[in-house]
């Protein structure tokens, strides 16, 4: 079965760096065949018998503290569940740019409380669609003007994410 890797806070800024060959090598360590990486910050795709993606994450993420020192969090998710992302497209035709649209990968799905908290943000110019694991997200203006863009999700959620522009989604689809 394929999966995505979806490493958070690596090669940012000069730290937590991981160089994608040694990642990928030391991922086919692990049994997993097939791994490929888009750009340099931690997109990952391979195939594995294993099924449930939350031991996968946290294989990785022992693997990645061991071997690098570091602590990061890990999402993991069947391809299908990215294609099906891809398919919704909840923001089709709203956009003109791939940077106008993020998903945010969550560890877990968000509670009533969370889901309210987070809707609350929402303007004409921030626009979510919460699913499951994952929120599309529109912005009309500058990701760091965004509540999402200045930590919403992690520090008043309290729920550890990473977030993907709309292309790289589309690309990591395609490995």
């Amino acid at each position: 079965m394929k999966y995505v890797a979806l490493l958070r806070g690596i090669n940012v800024g000069g730290k937590n760096m991981i160089k994608m060959e040694v990642l990928r090598e030391s991922l086919a360590g692990l049994g997993f065949e097939n791994v490929k990486s888009y750009i340099n910050s931690g997109n990952l795709v391979f195939d594995t018998a294993k099924a449930d993606d939350r031991k996968l994450a946290q294989m990785i993420h022992d693997l990645i503290q061991a071997k690098f020192g570091f602590g990061i969090s890990v999402m993991v998710r069947p391809m299908a569940e990215i294609e099906a992302i891809i398919a919704k497209s909840p923001f089709a035709g709203q956009f003109e740019s791939h940077k106008d649209v993020h998903i945010f990968f969550l560890d877990a799905e968000l509670t009533v409380e969370q889901r309210a908290l987070l809707e609350g943000q929402a303007s004409d110019t921030e626009m979510y669609d919460i699913d499951g694991r994952h929120i599309s997200v529109l912005l009309k203006k500058s990701i760091l003007d965004s509540a999402v863009g200045k930590g919403f999700i992690d520090k008043k959620l309290k729920v550890p994410a990473t977030a993907r522009n709309w292309r790289t989604v589309q690309k990591i689809a395609e490995l």
